[in-house]
Formats: structure tokens, sequence, C-alpha cells
């Protein structure tokens, strides 16, 4: 596994802007999206591509293209469904999955409520969209969703992660073909799971509270 933090001036500024508690859940989406774009970039350096010839107004020349099958995207719900249109502005000839999962509070277990993706990932390169990595139980499971499917080439895009979170992940996933890219691995986790000094719950500030 290879965890890759974003370092760029306009990552940091935005990602400070997301932490501050003032910061009304309008402007946290919005800059949420601006924030995914961003690290997507940097996701998708390794994007797979085939050699295509073009005609330009004054010449035949060769240029790239995104080889098939294409790249398939998958928002975690619900907090990484506010991270899809981040990504979709930097790759909108991505097919979208979703994986909907849940995680107990008092036994920081995730378990699956819904999936809605292709059977056979063979040969894809798989983006998964989670905000945080906090304990890792979520992005574990659902990246071994991925790799029971077939996927071989799965790159998590987290706005935030904790160390517990990246440990976890280098035990359960060793071995295995996975890059988390994020804007920034922060100092622990607390007793509620919840990463330090982050940015509270994601979903919560992108959303409200729906009980």
């Amino acid at each position: 596994m290879r965890i890759h933090v974003v370092d760029h001036p306009l990552v940091a500024h935005k990602l400070t802007t997301l932490r501050d508690l003032r910061t009304d859940s309008p402007t946290f989406r919005r800059l949420a999206d601006e924030l995914v774009t961003l690290l997507a970039y940097e996701a998708t350096r390794d994007v797979r591509t085939e050699q295509v010839d073009i005609e330009t107004p004054l010449t035949a020349t060769t240029g790239v293209r995104l080889s098939r099958p294409r790249p398939l995207v998958v928002p975690i719900l619900r907090a990484g469904l506010g991270m899809l249109d981040g990504m979709l502005r930097l790759l909108p000839t991505a097919e979208v999955g979703f994986l909907g999962m849940i995680r107990d509070e008092s036994t920081l277990q995730a378990s699956t409520y819904a999936t809605r993706m292709p059977e056979d990932l063979s040969g894809r390169q798989v983006y998964v969209l989670d905000p945080m990595l906090a304990t890792g139980g979520t992005l574990v499971a659902a990246i071994n969703e991925l790799i029971s499917r077939g996927a071989d080439d799965v790159t998590a895009i987290c706005l935030l992660t904790a160390p517990e979170g990246v440990e976890l992940m280098e035990q359960e996933l060793a071995g295995t073909p996975v890059t988390v890219v994020t804007a920034a691995v922060d100092e622990h986790l607390n007793e509620q799971g919840y990463i330090v000094p982050g940015l509270g719950d994601a979903g919560d500030r992108m959303y409200g509270t729906a009980d």
C-alpha cells in the first residue's frame, strides 16, 4: 500500500477552511468539491491511456486517450457522494458505482447495506471516494469488496487520514495494489473514533444531521 499526501498551498488553504467550525454546510460542500478535484489530479497520474492518431487543424499528430475499460469511481455513501462531482469534473468519462456502508458507533465496525457496481472489475482502475480515513475499517471493507470483484488497481481519495487508519490498511491490505491520496495525515483518533484535529463528521457537515 502507498500513501500520497498532496503538498500544495491551495490544498492546505481549502483544508483549513473545511476544518473551521464556523464554515457552513453550503461552503463546506463547495470547498470539499474543489479539494477533491485537486486531489484527483494527483490520484490520476497513473490513469491508463492508449495512443491515438488525430488530425489537428494543421497536421496529423499522435496523442493519448483514456483506455478501456473506463475507470470506475465509487463513492462510499453517504459522505463520499459529496466528493463525486469534484472527481467527475476531472474524469468525466469514468463510470460510477455506489457502495453504501455504515459504521457501528459502539464497535466501530463497518457493514455494507447497498451496492451498485459491476460484478466483474477485472482490468478496471477503481477510484474510491471517502472523506475520512479514520479507523480504516470502512475503507478496508470497501476495498476488499472491490478486490473480490477482480479489481487490481485501487486508489482511495480521502480529504483527511489518521495514522491508526493508515496502519490498519497497511496490515489488512499488505501486498494489495492500493494507493491512498489525501490532503493530510492528522495526529490521532479520539475515543469516539474521530480524527483529531480533524474537521468533525464530514457527512453531517456536508448535509446536516438528519436524525
